[in-house]
């Protein structure tokens, strides 16, 4: 066959494409593990984050291990649940599977179904609890946003809140990632007088002047559909047909 002949190239080419593909396939395959592994260490980091225990350069696992507690919650009842171990379980597979989730009415989240069970992590010192550690989720502008909310233990106290996971705009609704704009959660207030959630996202600046300043943070300029999405995502997660239940309990009862 002519080196020159449309048929050696096409042939050519064919090969070629199937040796890349081979490695591609070989190399992700051979590294799923470490990725795993990776993604796994990475929410652990935003946990320790969340948690006020991250220290650059230290032990992630050893931290991890001597400080927090990984439980599950039945949501619909607001009491632990042992049936399946925490570290186990994958809240986002059960969220899809109509057999062990629910769909959301009046789904101010954006996220159409929630699991049954949702993990929280206890956060200790000495053996005593000093904080509660919420996953969370919900829809932004371009993306579902994941994250992890950190509350102290009287349950209306934000320490923290932070995000691992999004897609939103480098810049715009990106900046739920900036320092300063996730500092001013620390000490904001969840519940109302009447037991319902009032934290909120407003658009422009909080007048720190009004009572109602303690429920309200700093909107994000140029991305009011995003700092909306996260507004929206916590009044769900601390309503009643999400942690609600949980929180109460633990009022009640104990940690």
């Amino acid at each position: 066959m002519s080196n020159d002949s449309v048929s050696k190239t096409f042939l050519v080419a064919a090969l070629l494409c199937i040796v890349c593909s081979v490695i591609v396939s070989s190399s992700a395959i051979s590294l799923r593990a470490d990725q795993e592994r990776n993604k796994l260490l990475d929410k652990k980091q935003n946990i320790l984050s969340a948690a006020g225990l991250f220290e650059e350069g230290g032990d992630i696992e050893k931290i991890f291990s001597d400080n927090i507690e990984a439980r599950l919650v039945n949501l619909a009842t607001g009491e632990y649940d042992t049936s399946i171990v925490a570290s186990d379980y994958d809240q986002r597979k059960a969220a899809k599977d109509p057999s062990s989730s629910k769909v959301i009415e009046g789904d101010v989240a954006g996220i159409g179904r929630r699991a049954n069970l949702a993990p929280v992590y206890l956060v200790k010192n000495g053996g005593n609890v000093e904080r509660f550690i919420l996953p969370v989720h919900g829809k932004g502008l371009w993306s579902t946003l994941y994250g992890f909310l950190a509350v102290d233990v009287d349950f209306n106290t934000i320490k923290a809140l932070s995000f691992y996971e999004h897609a939103e705009t480098p810049g715009l609704g990106g900046e739920v990632d900036n320092p300063k704009w996730k500092a001013l959660w620390d000490g904001k207030k969840i519940y109302g007088e009447d037991g319902r959630p009032r934290i909120n996202v407003i658009k422009g600046k909080v007048d720190t002047s009004k009572a109602d300043a303690v429920y309200k943070v700093d909107g994000l300029s140029g991305a009011t559909i995003t700092a909306r999405g996260v507004g929206n995502m916590l009044q769900y997660w601390l309503s009643d047909d999400a942690y609600g239940k949980f929180i109460e309990n633990r009022k009640l009862t104990g940690f």
